[in-house]
């Protein structure tokens, strides 16, 4: 019985949960093995005919997933099960299966095919994500809603502006992925130390022709391994990815409380159910559960750095590590692209509400305005921020409007007149270049 929740189907899409199937993992082990033994008969290594044998047994439909795991149950060696198995339904050819090849000259080849393909899923969704962001940016460019800092009232935004934030940390991630995808996609046929001395005079040719079959590069160099940083390099990207995403999420489980009440993600009204004994609620557990399976992402970069850390050419201490850390890395940061590109598409959004709410403060939210409003009228900067400071907690204080405090105070109203003040407060007036801000990341290609 399945028993993570990975395996269960309930976490994971299955686009990517198929690219790290054991029976994937095997094809692309065997894969690595057909194309080692083409390059072979290219360089004239081997007998052609031998080759296209191997070639066309190294499939699932030929080599059993039950054959290679009894090998193994004797053996105690997974790669070296695979490649008897393959040797075994190769009848005489099979001679020549992984000549001159070390077991992670195939682990780590079919790792770089796979990583590929799940590098290639994630991008997808990241440039979903990106234009859902572009959309809902112009989409609210003029919505204007109270931003905040250390969780109080602050100045007027835009929503357009706060998703336009979010995309442009969505592209820095492409950029990051684009980048490190050259040095993670990397496969090699190098041999037991690196020294390649076991694939003869041609190696270096058998190394290209290999790579240049399965559509990747050839790490520059290598020992018994490539070397774990480019390894640790993706999963921190795809923790930064994750972050990301908690980060978006915890803003929308934030902006959903009913003492805010401005955005809220989707609830299905006709059967969800929020909560097995409170029939009103309608939690926010899409983004909790963002927010929760973002840390288990970020928990993997630890081990992920541990491993770089390797005795001399070559240990098993990467290998166990890397049979969690990489399917998991990627499953779970190309569900959470899924789920949030979800939230964000069908974000409920409150206007009414983001209105209602800048006007909790009765005004001093615009305290920053005024001050610019003074200053331009001759007040020194300094001078006029402490008389704003004093007149805002007055006005909180009092708990009376704050244009009543600004109106009564002699040096604000013999400086600005009631228009003047009138303008100072309205939030539409003082968002800078935000809706500009919005719409440029709105027109983005």
């Amino acid at each position: 019985m399945p028993i993570l929740p990975i395996d269960t189907g309930r976490y994971g899409t299955a686009e990517m949960r198929r690219v790290f199937e054991e029976e994937t993992r095997v094809q692309k082990l065997l894969d690595v093995e057909a194309a080692l033994a083409w390059a072979h008969a290219e360089v004239g290594d081997i007998p052609r005919k031998d080759a296209e044998k191997i070639v066309a047994m190294a499939s699932l439909k030929y080599v059993k997933l039950d054959r290679v795991k009894a090998i193994e149950k004797e053996i105690k060696h997974d790669l070296a099960s695979l490649v008897r198995a393959l040797s075994e339904v190769c009848g005489s050819s099979g001679a020549y299966v992984h000549l001159g090849a070390t077991s992670y000259d195939i682990v780590d080849t079919a790792n770089a095919l796979q990583l590929k393909d799940a590098i290639d899923i994630i991008e997808k969704k990241l440039v979903t994500l990106k234009n859902i962001l572009q959309k809902q940016a112009a989409r609210y460019k003029e919505t204007v809603m109270m931003g905040r800092t250390h969780g109080q009232h602050a100045l007027p935004i835009t929503l357009g502006f706060k998703f336009a934030v979010w995309g442009h940390e969505i592209s820095r991630h492409m950029q990051r992925l684009d980048e490190c995808k050259k040095r993670v996609v990397v496969g090699k046929m190098s041999g037991a130390v690196g020294t390649q001395a076991g694939l003869g005079e041609h190696a270096e040719q058998i190394q290209a022709l290999v790579m240049k079959r399965l559509g990747i590069h050839a790490a520059e160099i290598s020992t018994q391994i490539v070397q774990r940083d480019r390894y640790a390099e993706l999963v921190c990207v795809l923790a930064m990815i994750a972050s990301s995403l908690e980060n978006f999420a915890t803003e929308i489980r934030e902006l959903q409380r009913p003492e805010i009440g401005e955005l809220f993600e989707s609830f299905e009204a006709e059967k969800q159910v929020g909560s097995s004994t409170m029939p009103h609620k309608q939690n926010p557990e899409i983004c909790e559960r963002v927010c929760g399976l973002a840390r288990i992402a970020r928990s993997l970069v630890t081990p992920a750095l541990e491993d770089m850390v390797t005795w001399h050419e070559r240990d098993l201490t990467q290998s166990s590590a890397e049979r969690f850390i990489l399917p998991e890395s990627c499953i779970l940061v190309d569900y959470l692209l899924a789920l949030m590109n979800d939230i964000v598409a069908n974000l409920r959004v409150d206007e009414k509400r983001m209105l209602q709410n800048m006007e909790l403060t009765q005004g001093r939210a615009m305290s920053e305005a005024v001050m610019m409003a003074l200053t331009r009228k001759g007040v020194d900067r300094q001078e006029a921020h402490e008389l704003l400071r004093k007149l805002t907690i007055q006005s909180a204080v009092e708990k009376q409007p704050f244009k009543k405090a600004l109106m009564q105070d002699r040096l604000v109203s013999g400086k600005l007149n009631e228009k003047e003040i009138d303008e100072a407060l309205n939030p539409k007036n003082y968002l800078g270049t935000a809706v500009k801000q919005a719409e440029e990341f709105a027109k983005e290609p």
